[in-house]
């Protein structure tokens, strides 16, 4: 036992001192993580930055691992999340990297030991303690952006109908609003700054949102542009279809929630509730059990 313990001992200081020295060496980045550390520190933590530092040289090799199918389906998860702290697909393969290291070195010294649970979470936490991050961010930003979207739709429709032009007036809303479709319009109008096409612009918000209400928005609104309808009715007329399907959903929720609710009351709070009727009428009525133990 010794000897092992020696050995894990010799592995953790020469992968410390190893690490030290790569941490020091200069390198050639990728082209979007030397963005992700330069540019995108300030969306990041500190702890977030020296991860993305620890990992950087094995972010090549992740991705070849990975593969170009791997990569272009994480990437286009990556979109949908908004890239939370500047993270790119660079910066996500260097996380990879280092969470996998720590997660498996771990559970290498925990099963020594032989703590089962500890080193199944110990690999958990090395395979998918990023990817946990990228799915909450992909669910919260969906949720905002479906919560925005309709009140931002009736500003949009107001200040159109005051006589603004439609790409005017997307600037100016968009400017009072923050969070991340607000992000999505800037990216948009950018595009259009820069000579894309309105509908090619709004093509592609569509293609970076995986949401039904963002999908409807850019489909009416071209639909309305192509039958020549006015932009006002079509601005109203899409935030009161969100608005619709809003309460639908929010029914459809409330009637799964019912049989999950008789369910909850059957199962735990109705038979707890019982035992402890019981427990306080037999309590409250003092009666001798001693027959029960022949004492």
């Amino acid at each position: 036992m010794g000897l092992v313990l020696a050995t894990v001992l010799a592995i953790g200081v020469y992968g410390t001192i190893h690490g030290i020295r790569m941490y020091r060496a200069d390198a050639k980045l990728p082209g979007d993580l030397v963005v992700a550390l330069e540019i995108g520190a300030s969306r990041t933590s500190a702890v977030g930055s020296g991860i993305d530092r620890l990992g950087m040289r094995w972010a090549p090799l992740v991705l070849r691992m990975m593969g170009p199918r791997a990569v272009d389906r994480k990437r286009r998860q990556i979109d949908l999340a908004g890239n939370p702290g500047g993270l790119t697909i660079d910066r996500y393969a260097a996380r990879r990297a280092v969470y996998g290291v720590l997660g498996f070195f771990g559970a290498f010294t925990t099963i020594i030991r032989g703590e089962i649970l500890l080193t199944l979470l110990l690999i958990a936490f090395g395979l998918f303690w990023i990817e946990v991050g990228i799915w909450s961010a992909v669910r919260v930003r969906k949720e905002h952006i479906e919560r925005t979207l309709p009140d931002f739709l009736d500003v949009l429709a107001v200040v159109v109908s005051a006589g603004l032009g439609f790409r005017q007036a997307l600037e100016r809303v968009a400017e009072k609003y923050e969070g991340p479709w607000a992000d999505e319009l800037s990216i948009t109008l950018r595009q259009m700054d820069m000579g894309v096409s309105r509908r090619q612009a709004f093509d592609e918000l569509r293609k970076r949102n995986d949401s039904e209400q963002v999908g409807m928005f850019v489909t009416a609104l071209q639909q309305g542009e192509e039958l020549g309808a006015p932009i006002v009715d079509t601005l109203i007329q899409i935030a009161n279809d969100m608005r619709r399907a809003d309460a639908q959903n929010a029914r459809r929720k409330a009637a799964k929630a019912v049989p999950k609710a008789t369910f909850a009351v059957t199962s735990f709070l109705l038979p707890g509730t019982l035992v402890l009727l019981t427990v306080g009428f037999v309590y409250g009525a003092d009666v001798d059990f001693s027959f029960l133990t022949g004492e």
